[in-house]
């Protein structure tokens, strides 16, 4: 299986908007849900979130990659700088480990027929790759902890694991720096030259 990673830049829209379909990724989210104000979220959630995507897409301001199967839309994942996560930011419980800055992978989309063959890690390490070129020197993950006795051998929907799992991370080589619940993990990863 051939995949590919690449910026959602404007000429990849369309694609986009394939891979997300009707229902915009999770319930016409479009990947706004950590960029946005929870109240600004509510209100313009599915048409304006959409909207407001491909707005950050148009301004050439890239707000995550795009995994291809065979040169197929089939992947998602949201990467960024962390202050350009509002929802994020503003979290109670994802709050920062420390003042360092870091870049942030909040969100992952993987379409039915691309899910269980790898998809996930290859967009976790396009992500650092992505980070590592636009000077990252850490990236986080919030994934949830899939070894934890209350997850432990659950099956996960599509949407229920969109912040990515354990495993996927640990295998890039991810390491646990906190907690924002007891099933969810901070993991970073920090960048070599």
């Amino acid at each position: 299986m051939t995949i590919d990673i690449f910026p959602l830049t404007p000429d990849r829209w369309n694609d986009m908007e394939t891979l997300f379909g009707a229902h915009g990724g999770y319930a016409d989210c479009w990947c706004m849900f950590w960029r946005l104000k929870r109240s600004e979220f509510k209100q313009l959630r599915g048409e304006g979130t959409k909207a407001a995507l491909k707005s950050l897409t148009e301004q050439n301001e890239v707000p995550g990659l795009l995994a291809y199967v065979e040169g197929k839309p089939a992947g998602w994942c949201s990467v960024g700088p962390r202050e350009g996560y509002r929802a994020l930011e503003n979290s109670r419980t994802l709050k920062r480990v420390d003042a360092v800055p870091v870049w942030s992978i909040v969100c992952f989309f993987v379409d039915k027929p691309f899910r269980k063959q790898g998809l996930m890690r290859a967009l976790i390490e396009g992500a650092v790759d992505y980070a590592r070129a636009n000077g990252a020197q850490i990236v986080e993950g919030y994934p949830l902890d899939m070894q934890h006795p209350k997850l432990a051998g659950q099956k996960l929907s599509g949407c229920s694991s969109y912040m990515g799992i354990d495993a996927a991370f640990r295998e890039v080589g991810f390491v646990e720096a906190g907690r924002g619940s007891e099933t969810q993990l901070i993991m970073r990863y920090t960048v070599q030259g």
